[in-house]
C-alpha cells in the first residue's frame, strides 16, 4: 500500500528591491523637468538681477565695477520714499475706487434688476480691451486741445478754458487713476457678484421678517458673507496695481516732473533711458521686497479663509 508524499511547501517569495525607486525619488524624477525649467526662467534671472544690483554697470559700456551697497543707498537716501508715496497713492486710488464702483454694480445686478444679464456683459467691455489700447483711448479723452472731457466740461460751463489733465502735476495722477479704474472695475464687479450670489436668500428673508431695513441687512447679512471674497479681491488688485506699468507709462511716462512716477516706471526709466542697469536692479530689489510682504499677507488671508 503506497502512501502519497506530503505536499511541498512553497518557497518564500523574495522582495525585489534592486533597481526599484522609492516614492520620494520617483516623485523627484517626475518633477525634475518642471523644477529645471522653473530654475532656468525664474530663479536664475532673479538671482542674476539681484546680484547685478551690487555693481556699477552701464548698458553703453562693457564690463562692470563692484560697488557693494552703493546702488541701494543711492535710492534709500534719495528718491525712494517719494517713489514709494506716489506708488501707494496710485495703488490705493486705483484699488478702492473701482472696488466701490464694482461693489455697487454687483449689488444692483444681484437685486434682480431687469436686463441684468445684458448689463453684465456690457460692463465687462472695458476689461477685455488691452491695457495699452485703454491708455491711448483715455489719452485722447484727456487731451488738452481736442479732448472729449474738456469739450463736455466747457460746454456745460464747469470750466472756462481747456485743462491739460496729463500735463499738470496736480491732475496727472488723478487722470491715471481714472483710466485704471475704468479698466479694472469690471473684474471686481464679477468677483463680488459671484460672492453675492452665494448668500442664501433665506437669511435676507429672515432679516426682513425681523424688521431689518436694506442697510441693516447689508451689514448684518450680506457683508459678513462676502467679506472673505472682498478682502481677497482688494488684496489681489492692490498687488497688481503696486506693479502696474502700461497705463502710467503710456499716459504720462512718469511725468510731469515725476508726479506719476512709480516703481515700475522708475526702474524702466533708469535701466533703458538712463542706461544704469545697476541702480535699476537695486531699485527693483527693494521693490520686490515690498511685493513679497504683500504676497505674505495674501497667503495669510487665504489660509485663514480656508481654515474658516
Amino acid at each position: 500500500m503506497s502512501t502519497a508524499a506530503p505536499p511541498r511547501k512553497a518557497a518564500p517569495r523574495r522582495e525585489r528591491t534592486g533597481g526599484r525607486l522609492s516614492n520620494g525619488a520617483f516623485a523627484l524624477l517626475l518633477t525634475a523637468p518642471g523644477i529645471a525649467l522653473f530654475a532656468t526662467i525664474i530663479i536664475y534671472p532673479l538671482v542674476s538681477a539681484l546680484f547685478t544690483g551690487f555693481f556699477k554697470q552701464d548698458l553703453r559700456l562693457p564690463g562692470r565695477e563692484f560697488v557693494g551697497l552703493d546702488n541701494f543707498t543711492y535710492w534709500l537716501d534719495g528718491e525712494f520714499l517719494t517713489i514709494l508715496k506716489q506708488t501707494l497713492v496710485f495703488t490705493i486710488g486705483a484699488t478702492l475706487v473701482p472696488f466701490v464702483i464694482g461693489f455697487a454694480l454687483a449689488l444692483a445686478l444681484n437685486s434682480g434688476l431687469k436686463g441684468s444679464g445684458f448689463m453684465r456683459g456690457l460692463f465687462l467691455f472695458p476689461w477685455v480691451i488691452p491695457g495699452v489700447v485703454v491708455s491711448f483711448l483715455w489719452m485722447w479723452i484727456f487731451n488738452a486741445n481736442y479732448g472729449v472731457l474738456n469739450g463736455v466740461l466747457m460746454d456745460t460751463g464747469i470750466i472756462d478754458e481747456s485743462v491739460s489733465w496729463l500735463g499738470q502735476p496736480g491732475t496727472a495722477m488723478l487722470a491715471v487713476i481714472v483710466t485704471k479704474t475704468w479698466a479694472s472695475f469690471p473684474w471686481m464687479m464679477v468677483m463680488l457678484l459671484a460672492g453675492l450670489q452665494t448668500v442664501p436668500r433665506e437669511l435676507h428673508e429672515a432679516a426682513s421678517i425681523d424688521g431689518a431695513g436694506s442697510i441693516r441687512r447689508f451689514f448684518a447679512v450680506t457683508w459678513p458673507q462676502v467679506r472673505g471674497v472682498a478682502s481677497i479681491v482688494l488684496l489681489l488688485e492692490f498687488i497688481w496695481n503696486f506693479q502696474h506699468f502700461d497705463t502710467i507709462y503710456v499716459l504720462t511716462g512718469g511725468g510731469p516732473a515725476g508726479a506719476t512716477e512709480t516703481f515700475a516706471t522708475a526702474v524702466y526709466q533708469t535701466a533703458f533711458k538712463g542706461f544704469d542697469i545697476g541702480r535699476a536692479t537695486a531699485l527693483g530689489g527693494l521693490w520686490m521686497l515690498l511685493l513679497l510682504l504683500l504676497v505674505v499677507v495674501y497667503l495669510r488671508i487665504t489660509e485663514r479663509k480656508d481654515d474658516a
